[in-house]
């Protein structure tokens, strides 16, 4: 009988919202979606499964898509995946509609990796973000992430800091690649049994979070002493926009974030109120061939992902979240009121950066 009960409760890794936690979660969203529409990003909405082939080019050595990726066949053989991540269904989307470019949408949807359920990262979890197709300058790097620093901002969130690197070029992937697979192979008793993931996918190795790795880490070549001039330039050119707009970062070089697609600029968002090993709460970067590989045209793109769950905790941690509604107000009624006052015009504008006469819209 108590195996009975067990198949009348959520299944492991995933979590019911209810009453009042739901409140807040609509505030968040609605938050967001508010702050991605001043910034002139529509709703997009796409299937909660794929074909897994879309998910495939995100990187087939990577341990999302290799060890955590929920695959099945349905009942007419087709091969499909429910979605591990944001990006490619976006992407997706825009090779098969062919929408007018730039093409700015944001999105709020479940992603389900099985991998050992982690505090505010279920198998099943939620994450809000952004995308933008269509646009090579660096202004649009920093206006993607102008958004989602303004959206911690507006939570109240003081601890959250932003982490910045850049993936270079493939010129500058392929010099690197060569470099890094030298030191790792003069460490490989270090590396032990792993070195085949480290020859697969070297980029990925950075990121490790193992203890025992980290002096070889440490000393390994950095990725942005081999930047090419354009890549230099362009990773540069952000920096500027960001220090012009106020926004606090540093350089992290051994940022490479867990996709193959990314390209030039990647960052990530991680908050000193959370334990170090599970404190990301959002990030993403910039994939310039992603289009292209799906069989679209070779447009770049660059966005974000934000784990609603984790950033929750991060509030929750700093008791300082904005999201609590008064007994006798309705969370959609506190949030237009909100909105409106961030919206004022004194606190909104548009800035335009002198040398491309590009806009990015903050504040």
């Amino acid at each position: 009988m108590a195996a009975d009960r067990d198949l009348y409760r959520s299944p492991v890794g995933t979590h019911d919202v209810l009453p009042p936690e739901s409140e807040r979660w609509q505030a968040l969203i609605g938050l967001f979606a508010d702050r991605a529409r001043r910034f002139g990003y529509g709703l997009c909405v796409t299937p909660v499964y794929e074909h897994v082939e879309v998910f495939r080019r995100v990187g087939e050595t990577t341990d999302v898509v290799s060890k955590e990726m929920y695959e099945f066949e349905d009942k007419g053989g087709r091969r499909l995946a429910l979605r591990p991540e944001g990006t490619a269904p976006i992407v997706r989307a825009f090779v098969q509609h062919r929408p007018l470019l730039p093409w700015k949408t944001w999105y709020v949807a479940p992603n389900f990796r099985h991998e050992k359920p982690q505090k505010g990262r279920y198998r099943q979890h939620w994450q809000i973000g952004v995308e933008a197709l269509g646009v090579d300058d660096p202004d649009i790097d920093i206006e993607v992430v102008a958004l989602a620093a303004g959206f911690f901002r507006d939570l109240g969130l003081r601890r959250a800091r932003l982490f910045l690197n850049s993936m270079g070029d493939e010129s500058t992937r392929s010099r690197y690649r060569e470099v890094l697979l030298g030191h790792y192979r003069d460490h490989a008793e270090v590396i032990g049994d792993d070195m085949p993931r480290a020859e697969a996918n070297p980029l990925r190795i950075l990121d490790s979070k193992r203890d025992d790795w980290r002096a070889m880490l440490d000393s390994a070549p950095r990725l942005g002493d081999y930047l090419s001039t354009e890549s230099a330039a362009h990773f540069e050119r952000v920096q500027e926009g960001l220090r012009a707009l106020g926004i606090e970062y540093e350089i992290a070089p051994r940022l490479v974030r867990g996709f193959d697609y990314y390209t030039g600029t990647t960052f990530e968002f991680q908050s000193d109120a959370l334990d170090a090993a599970q404190n990301a709460i959002g990030g993403g970067g910039r994939y310039d061939r992603l289009a292209q590989d799906m069989g679209g045209p070779a447009v770049s793109g660059i966005g974000f992902g934000i784990g609603i769950e984790r950033v929750l905790i991060a509030c929750d941690s700093e008791e300082s979240c904005r999201l609590e509604a008064a007994e006798s107000t309705s969370t959609s009624s506190m949030l237009s009121a909100a909105a409106r006052r961030r919206c004022s015009p004194a606190s909104c504008e548009r800035r335009v950066w002198p040398r491309t006469g590009h806009s990015v819209v903050g504040r």
